[in-house]
């Protein structure tokens, strides 16, 4: 049964496991709706361990890539990682629509990944927690045209936005995680 933090909680949940498992590759996934404050919570986490690597399922995201390239993430860090050897991926860069720079992952370090259907049941990771960040769906438009501008409104509600719905309907992710945030702080939003 997932439980109800703030973020000081969760960043102190994951703290305390990476003490418990140092020298290990610990998994951390930060998922939710987009908008919600994954990012910021996720960088949290990050910056909270020192050496932790943050992962964005974004740089794995195209214009033309249904959803994101969980394959590819698997492949180039996840695979990479269980098998004790170092991940390397290259980030996508959406505008161009091509490869940008590329990203070195040492194994024994926490990683956290995060995005959208970040711990989606294809990624396979063996989580060691599981967070799940929501925030009301006007906060998250708001936040939305704030960051991408008003001409991607369209493509966030016909594209992306049923997306998110059609990953939460099939796999439930609120339902299965660890810990549960707000992604407003404000619990008078729940």
């Amino acid at each position: 049964m997932p439980r109800l933090v703030d973020h000081a909680e969760a960043i102190g949940e994951v703290v305390r496991l990476a003490a418990e498992e140092a020298g290990q590759t610990l998994f951390v996934g930060v998922d939710g709706r987009a908008g919600s404050g994954k990012s910021t919570l996720a960088e949290a986490v990050a910056a909270a361990v020192p050496g932790s690597v943050l992962i964005h399922v974004d740089d794995f995201a195209g214009p033309l890539v249904p959803e994101w390239d969980w394959a590819r993430l698997r492949t180039q860090v996840l695979l990479p990682l269980l098998a004790g050897r170092p991940g390397r991926y290259q980030r996508w860069e959406w505008n161009l629509d091509e490869g940008a720079e590329w990203h070195d992952v040492p194994v024994g370090r926490l990683v956290v990944v995060e995005g959208v259907s970040s711990t989606r049941h294809e990624v396979g990771a063996p989580w060691s927690c599981q967070i799940w960040v929501d925030a009301p769906r006007e906060i998250r438009l708001e936040r939305a045209v704030e960051r991408d501008g008003p001409e991607l409104l369209p493509h966030w509600l016909d594209v992306w936005m049923p997306s998110e719905e059609a990953y939460i309907e099939r796999e439930r992710p609120q339902d299965r995680v660890d810990l549960l945030v707000n992604g407003t702080e404000d619990t008078s939003q729940w």
